[in-house]
């Protein structure tokens, strides 16, 4: 199945939620998984984003639905990456 680098950065109001009630992260875990990913990893970062999350999901449309719908919330912005496995790139790039 497909893997994704999903890239977040905090929002205000996500701040807020997340210092009032952090176990809100693993919730939205729960809820992704409902829309057809599933959170393989996720970590919390320094920089530019907050969060670095490994997701694998069907295809792109439902990763798309899900960073629409979290980024709806108000609470989030993402940016999704597609991330191909080294070893298919390899693979890939053998056939001509």
């Amino acid at each position: 199945m497909p893997i994704y680098v999903m890239l977040t950065t905090l929002t205000d109001e996500g701040r807020k939620t997340v210092r009032d009630r952090p176990e809100r992260i693993k919730e939205v875990n729960e809820e992704v998984g409902k829309m057809g990913a599933k959170v393989l990893a996720q970590y919390l970062i320094f920089g530019p984003y907050d969060f670095v999350n490994i997701l694998e999901a069907p295809d792109n449309e439902t990763v798309a639905k899900i960073a629409i719908a979290l980024g709806a919330r108000g609470t989030i912005q993402t940016m999704t990456l597609p991330a191909i496995p080294v070893d298919e790139f390899i693979e890939s790039m053998k056939k001509k």
